[in-house]
C-alpha cells in the first residue's frame, strides 16, 4: 500500500504474527480453547478461527485496539496463574466498552513476538495521517469485496461494494466513473485503480465551491487568498497570515504547489479535514486552565458504582471497570466494602446478586492506573459496611498498597480555610469516608453526627434497592439501627473529604467547614436546585458535593447531569459503563482541558456571594447572550446501522442544546433518503444561548424510520466554549464514544451577540 506499509511487513516480530499462531482464548478457568491467530496481509487486520470448525472466523482491526498487557493482567488471567506462566499470557485490551481477550501462547518467545508486534502495529495505526488513513479505509473495503481474491475487481463487484460502503448511486454514472478508472479496459479495477475510481466518486462538490470562492483561477489559493479566507470566514483575525503559510507546510500535498505558496484543493480538504479544521478549537483540548483554585471551583469527572461492567442486580464486579473508567479520565472513584468470609474485605453491591472481588485489589488496579491519563488527584469515595475488624484491614491495605500516594495529613498543617487544589495535590489519592472526631482532633472539635453516608435515598424513595441506605446498617435486637463503630485506623486516613450528613444551606453557612462534604440522590438534589438554586451554587463555591443515580436505576442508567452542573455540583457520579445520552454529555464536557478530568467553573460559579441562578441567567452580572447559528452542509461515509444486506440509511441530523433551562433545545434537518455516503442538506438551525459557559452541544445523526424509533448512526458533544467558527468538520463517535473514522458532517458555524 505505502513504503511504510512494506517496511512493517519486514519486522521479525511481524513475520510471526503474519505466519500465525495457535494461541489459547480464556474466558474462564473453565474455558480455555484453543484459536489460529494471524495477521493478513494488509499489516492491520488479525484474522482468527477454532481449528476445528469449519468455515467460520472471525476478523478485527488493529486500529480497534488499545493497548496490550503483559502477563497476568486480568482478572481471567491471573485465576489460571498456576496452569500458565505469565510470560505466555498476555491480553488485547479494545477501545471503548468493547470487552478485552485473553490469550495465552505455546511459549514465552512466540507471546513476546505477539506482545510486541500487536504494539507496534497499534503505534503505527496511530500515527497515520487522515490521508493515509482514508487510503487505509479503502484498502479495507476493497479486500472485503474482492470475493475470488485475484486484486482485482469486475463491475458487478464494485456496484456491490458501493452498497457495503453505505452507497446508493445512479448506476450510469458510477459505470462512467468505471469506464474513466479502467485504464487498461479490461472490465476491471485493481487497488490502485479502484482507489482513482473512489476519488472520483467522492469529490465533495461542497468543498470545491467553497474553494471557488476564494481561489482567483479556480485551481489553487495563494498565501493571499488563503488568509482571506481564515480571516472572513473561519474569523481567525490577526492570526491568519501566519496560518496560512502554517497550513500550507503542514498539509499541502503537492510540492509545486508548496514552491508557489499556493494551496491546491486536495490540501484544502486535507486542512479541512483535520485537527484544526474540526469543530473542537485546538487550544482547548490541551491542558489550559487554572489549575491552582480549590477543589470546589471545578467539575471533576466522577463514577457511580464503579466496580460494575452491568447493571445494578447481576452484574459482574470487575477490576476492569475501575479500569476502563479510570481511562476515561474519571477522578472520583467509587468502592462499596462489605465483610468478606475470610477476613479480608469484599467489594460489589450488597443484598444483590453481583459477584464479588477483594478490596485490596481494587486498591492495587487504582494504585496502577490512577495516574495513566491525568496526573491530577483521584477521590475515593469509600461506602463502608464492614465491622471494625474489616475497616481496620482496609486501612492497613490503603497505607501498605498506596503508601505515599494516599493523602492523609494536611498540606501545610494549618486547618484549611478552603479546600486545597488540583495543583497541589498532583499524584495523590484522596479518602472520602466519614471521620471520628474527638476533643484531640486535628481538625475539628465537634462529634460526628454518625448516620449512613447517603442515607437520604430511604426518605426520598420508597421501595428503592440501594446499598446507599440505612437498612444497610446493622440492626440492634430490638430490630431499631444500631449506630455503626467507625475504626480509629481508617478514620485517621480522611483528610480533605470527611462525609457529614447535609443540615440545610443555612446551617452549612455559619457551621459547615470547606472540607465537609455530603451527597445527594439525584432526587434530592433537583429539589434543592429547584427550590434554592442561587444558595445551592454558593454552597458548592466552598464545599464539594456528590451527586447519584436514585436506587431505583437497577438497570445501571443514568439521570442528565446538566443539572446537577448548573447549581455548580463538582461530583456528578454517573454509571460510566452505561452508554447513551449522559455519558455522552459526560464525555463531552471533561473533553476539554487535556481529558485530564477537572473542568474549571466559569467565574460566576467561583465567587462565595454569587446570585447566579440557573432559571435567571439573564439576571447575573456580565449577562451577554449569544447566537449561535449552524448550517450542516453534508455528512461523510456515515457507518450502516442495519447490516441487512441492501439496507442504506436515510440520515437526518440534529443539533441539541444542554445548558441552563432556557437553552435547552433541539432542531432537527429533513432526511436525505438512501443515502450515507455523502449526503447534502443545506440547512440552517438557530439558537439563542443565555448562559455559554455552561452550554454543551450535541450532534446526533440518526437514520429516519417512519414507523420506528429512528437508529442512532453517530454524536458528537463539546462544550460550547470549546467551538470553532467557519466552515468545520465534526468527527463523529460510535454508541460507545469511540472514533468511527472516516465518518463526520461538514458545517458552517456562526457565532454573534444576540441583540
Amino acid at each position: 500500500m505505502d513504503s511504510e506499509g512494506s517496511r512493517i511487513q519486514d519486522d521479525p516480530d511481524v513475520k510471526v504474527m503474519m505466519a500465525g499462531s495457535t494461541l489459547r482464548k480464556v474466558k474462564s478457568r473453565s474455558w480455555k480453547k484453543q484459536r489460529h491467530f494471524r495477521l493478513l496481509e494488509d499489516g492491520l487486520t488479525i484474522w482468527y478461527k477454532s481449528r476445528w470448525a469449519g468455515r467460520g472466523h472471525s476478523t478485527f482491526s488493529i486500529t480497534e485496539l488499545e493497548a496490550v498487557r503483559e502477563g497476568h493482567q486480568s482478572e481471567v488471567l491471573l485465576s489460571i496463574a498456576e496452569e500458565f506462566h505469565a510470560d505466555q499470557c498476555f491480553t488485547l485490551v479494545f477501545h471503548g466498552r468493547q470487552g478485552n481477550l485473553d490469550l495465552v501462547a505455546e511459549s514465552p518467545e512466540e507471546a513476546r513476538a505477539w506482545i510486541q508486534g500487536v504494539r507496534k502495529l497499534i503505534q503505527k495505526a496511530q500515527t497515520m495521517d487522515e490521508k493515509e488513513r482514508l487510503d487505509q479505509w479503502v484498502w479495507d473495503w476493497f479486500k472485503k469485496a474482492d470475493k475470488n481474491k485475484d486484486g482485482k475487481m469486475n463491475f458487478k463487484e464494485v456496484r456491490t461494494l458501493l452498497k457495503m460502503m453505505n452507497v446508493e448511486m445512479n448506476e450510469e454514472h458510477a459505470l462512467h466513473l468505471f469506464t474513466m478508472a479502467d485504464k487498461h479496459e479490461c472490465g476491471s479495477l485493481e487497488i490502485e485503480q479502484f482507489v482513482h475510481f473512489y476519488k472520483m466518486l467522492t469529490q465533495r462538490d461542497e468543498v470545491w465551491k467553497v474553494f471557488q470562492d476564494y481561489s482567483g483561477d479556480g485551481e489553487k489559493l495563494m498565501l493571499e487568498e488563503l488568509e482571506n479566507f481564515l480571516s472572513v470566514e473561519q474569523q481567525e483575525g490577526e492570526k491568519s497570515s501566519q496560518h496560512a503559510q502554517e497550513l500550507i507546510d503542514r498539509y499541502e500535498p503537492s510540492e509545486s504547489a508548496k514552491k508557489q505558496g499556493a494551496m491546491s484543493l486536495d490540501g484544502f480538504q486535507i486542512y479541512l479535514c483535520s485537527r484544526e479544521g474540526s469543530i473542537f478549537k485546538p487550544e482547548h483540548r490541551d491542558l489550559h486552565q487554572d489549575m491552582s483554585q480549590p477543589l470546589s471551583h471545578y467539575f471533576i469527572s466522577s463514577s457511580h458504582n464503579t466496580y460494575l461492567l452491568e447493571d445494578q442486580l447481576r452484574g459482574m464486579s470487575s477490576l476492569e471497570a475501575y479500569i476502563q473508567a479510570l481511562k476515561r479520565g474519571c477522578r472520583c472513584v467509587e468502592v462499596d466494602c462489605w465483610d468478606g468470609s475470610d477476613g479480608e474485605p469484599v467489594v460489589y453491591h450488597g443484598h444483590t446478586l453481583t459477584s464479588k472481588i477483594l478490596f485490596r485489589d481494587v486498591i492495587s488496579t487504582l494504585k496502577e492506573y490512577a495516574f495513566k491519563v491525568s496526573d491530577f488527584p483521584v477521590i475515593l469515595s469509600l461506602e463502608n459496611h464492614c465491622g471494625v475488624e474489616q475497616q481496620t484491614v482496609m486501612a492497613q491495605h490503603l497505607r501498605q498498597i498506596l503508601g505515599d500516594t494516599l493523602q492523609t495529613t494536611l498540606l501545610d498543617g494549618q486547618v484549611p480555610q478552603q479546600l486545597p487544589s488540583p495543583q497541589e495535590l498532583k499524584g495523590k489519592i484522596l479518602l472520602k469516608a466519614k471521620k471520628i472526631s474527638s476533643p484531640g482532633d486535628c481538625l475539628d472539635g465537634t462529634l460526628t453526627d454518625e448516620v449512613s453516608d447517603e442515607e437520604e435515598i430511604a426518605n426520598d424513595e420508597p421501595g428503592s434497592l440501594s446499598t446507599e441506605e440505612p437498612s444497610a446498617e446493622p440492626l440492634n435486637q430490638n430490630g431499631k439501627k444500631s449506630k455503626s463503630k467507625l475504626s480509629r485506623e481508617l478514620s485517621d486516613l480522611v483528610v480533605y473529604c470527611k462525609s457529614v450528613h447535609f443540615h440545610g444551606f443555612e446551617h452549612a453557612r455559619s457551621h459547615a467547614k470547606c472540607y465537609e462534604m455530603s451527597s445527594f440522590s439525584e432526587s434530592k438534589a433537583k429539589r434543592l436546585a429547584k427550590d434554592a438554586g442561587t444558595n445551592f451554587v454558593q454552597y458548592n463555591t466552598r464545599q464539594l458535593s456528590r451527586i447519584y443515580p436514585s436506587g431505583l436505576r437497577t438497570d445501571s442508567s443514568n439521570y442528565n447531569p446538566q443539572e446537577m452542573w448548573n447549581v455548580g455540583c463538582q461530583i456528578v457520579a454517573l454509571n460510566f459503563q452505561t452508554a447513551g445520552l449522559e455519558m455522552d454529555l459526560n464525555d463531552g464536557l471533561f473533553r476539554q482541558n487535556g481529558c485530564c478530568g477537572f473542568v474549571l467553573k466559569p467565574d460566576f460559579m467561583r465567587d462565595g456571594n454569587t446570585q447566579f441562578s440557573p432559571d435567571k441567567p439573564e439576571e447575573r452580572q456580565g449577562y451577554k447572550p449569544l447566537r449561535l447559528s449552524i448550517q450542516v452542509i453534508s455528512g461523510q461515509q456515515l457507518p450502516k446501522v442495519n447490516q441487512k444486506e441492501g439496507s442504506i440509511v436515510d440520515p437526518l441530523v440534529r443539533v441539541e442544546i444542554y445548558g441552563v433551562p432556557q437553552d435547552h433545545a433541539k432542531e432537527e434537518t429533513s432526511h436525505i433518503n438512501n443515502n450515507g455516503f455523502n449526503p447534502v442538506w443545506n440547512e440552517t438551525l438557530n439558537f439563542v444561548i443565555h448562559a455559554p459557559e455552561l452550554a454543551l452541544v450535541r450532534f446526533v445523526v440518526e437514520d429516519y424510520d417512519k414507523a420506528s424509533r429512528n437508529d442512532f448512526v453517530g454524536q458528537f458533544t463539546l462544550p460550547f466554549t470549546c467551538i470553532q467558527a467557519g466552515y468545520r468538520h465534526i468527527h463523529l463517535l460510535s454508541k460507545d464514544g469511540t472514533a468511527i473514522p472516516p465518518s463526520s458532517l461538514f458545517v458552517n458555524v456562526s457565532i454573534t451577540d444576540f441583540t
